[in-house]
């Protein structure tokens, strides 16, 4: 007979990459998930992982029962959390990966009055810089800050966000300050790499304008970028939810030069076809109201945004 507890381990182990992860995830021992595990293929009569010292991997028999297990490990999980939802009480586990500046500056201060608002939620919180896979990762969503990249996700607007083009007061004393897009093409530039491309984009009456500066440094997080932006390495698009501080107290200032960058967006999004749960709905609404429109983080609206 299967059981629920050995099905869950497996969709644990998998989503983990080891049995460690998955005995970290499950809050068990590593022995615990191990005899899950074995107990499940036994009464499958095959073996859904390939166990080495490095990783886990899918038998073929893993990869045909891994959907369906994945299917009933959620229902289950919606069905105890919909019954608790009835009682008026939100409760049960909840995974949600972020990008690592913004969660630390705002989605974590705005994230734990609703926590403790609500102790019955177990969340989850998995920061890192780079795109995940909502679905093959196992999150309930994910917030992220930009464009929709990918269609099989459902987005949620948690706020407005723009990009403002940044230097140090030292930097352009130095170097000067750019007037125009031409003008930009001599600077120095600081860019994100996790965006994939090395240059500054513009809307124009003609459409979107890229234009390549030279690269001082390229790097893959948003503190380590502001922060070399007022050390005066260049010049760099920042989003304002990290720039707003550093350029309310003048260790950066905006650089117009005439033309603005796509707007672009707070955003939660979970994957397509999936009920999201009371949870996560309450969730999405806390955040909207603790960010605020125009969000708090915005150079121009002070320190007193309502975050609670």
């Amino acid at each position: 007979m299967l059981r629920v507890e050995g099905i869950a381990a497996f969709v644990a182990a998998v989503e983990g990459g080891s049995i460690s992860e998955a005995a970290r995830r499950l809050r068990l021992s590593k022995s615990v998930v191990s005899e899950r595990l074995a107990e499940l293929e036994r009464s499958l009569g095959g073996q859904l992982l390939r166990r080495t010292t490095r990783k886990l991997t899918l038998t073929e028999d893993g990869a045909v029962f891994l959907d369906r297990a994945r299917r009933i490990v959620r229902e289950i999980n919606e069905a105890a959390a919909d019954m608790a939802e009835r009682r008026g009480t939100l409760t049960g586990p909840l995974r949600i990966a972020a990008p690592v500046t913004f969660g630390r500056m705002h989605l974590g201060p705005a994230l734990y009055p609703f926590l403790m608002q609500h102790p019955g939620v177990e969340l989850t919180l998995d920061m890192d810089d780079r795109r995940v896979d909502a679905s093959a990762g196992g999150y309930d969503a994910i917030v992220r800050h930009g464009a929709m990249a990918d269609s099989r996700l459902v987005a949620w607007t948690l706020a407005p966000s723009r990009r403002l083009l940044t230097a140090s007061p030292d930097y352009l004393a130095r170097h000067g300050t750019p007037a125009t897009l031409s003008d930009l093409e001599g600077h120095r530039g600081i860019f994100y790499t996790n965006r994939g491309i090395a240059d500054w984009r513009f809307q124009t009456p003609d459409g979107a304008v890229a234009i390549r500066g030279k690269l001082g440094l390229g790097i893959n997080n948003g503190d380590m970028m502001r922060d070399a932006v007022i050390a005066g390495l260049g010049i760099a698009l920042l989003p304002t939810f990290i720039a707003g501080p550093a350029i309310r107290d003048g260790s950066l200032v905006e650089v117009d030069i005439g033309y603005k960058p796509e707007a672009e967006f707070i955003y939660m999004a979970h994957p397509e076809g999936r009920n999201p749960s009371a949870k996560l709905r309450a969730i999405a609404d806390h955040l909207r109201r603790a960010f605020g429109s125009p969000p708090y983080w915005e150079p121009d609206a002070g320190a007193s945004g309502d975050r609670n």
